[in-house]
């Protein structure tokens, strides 16, 4: 007999797979993360815990949780929009963390370390692309994940209401 996983499960392993294998691509092959894509991820993680939550839900209430976590996705897509935006330049990011460090007009090597301290060192509005051969941006590649992840789960949602 196959093992058949509980669906908020998968979910929740699905949620988490994106912001995972955007920091496998920190590591290899070495993309640099802008303050946008950093964003992106924080929504994965809600829903990822707001799926392992609906586990421990009674089965009526466990639609509204998977709801709760398809829109934690929607979150990341609406991110993943402003991001695509940015890259294109169609409009500015609104995070002034967007603008890559540098050393500007620092005088000493202090100011230029508290220049660098905490922020991210790649622009917002310069794609990242994973694929080579594939033309599209991380950023465009997680919105295209976002939504289909988030109508997947959403739509579960529904088949795990009619179920109970």
């Amino acid at each position: 007999m196959p093992f058949a996983m509980p669906f908020p499960l998968g979910a929740a392993l699905l949620a988490a797979a994106a912001p995972l294998l955007a920091m496998g691509s920190e590591r290899w092959p070495g993309l640099a993360p802008c303050a946008l894509c950093l964003w992106q991820r924080w929504p994965y993680w809600v829903a990822a815990g707001i799926a392992l939550l609906a586990l421990t839900l009674p089965a009526r209430w466990r639609p509204w949780a998977l709801r709760a976590a398809a829109l934690a996705v929607l979150a990341s897509a609406a991110v993943a929009v402003l991001h695509v935006g940015v890259e294109f330049r169609w409009w500015p990011s609104p995070l002034p963390a967007c603008l890559a460090t540098g050393a500007g007009g620092a005088t000493s090597v202090e100011e230029l370390m508290r220049n660098l301290a905490p922020q991210p060192n790649k622009p917002c509005d310069e794609p990242a692309y994973l694929i080579p051969f594939l033309p599209l941006s991380m950023a465009q590649m997680n919105l295209i994940y976002a939504l289909a992840l988030a109508a997947f789960i959403w739509r579960g949602a529904g088949r795990s209401r009619r179920r109970t």
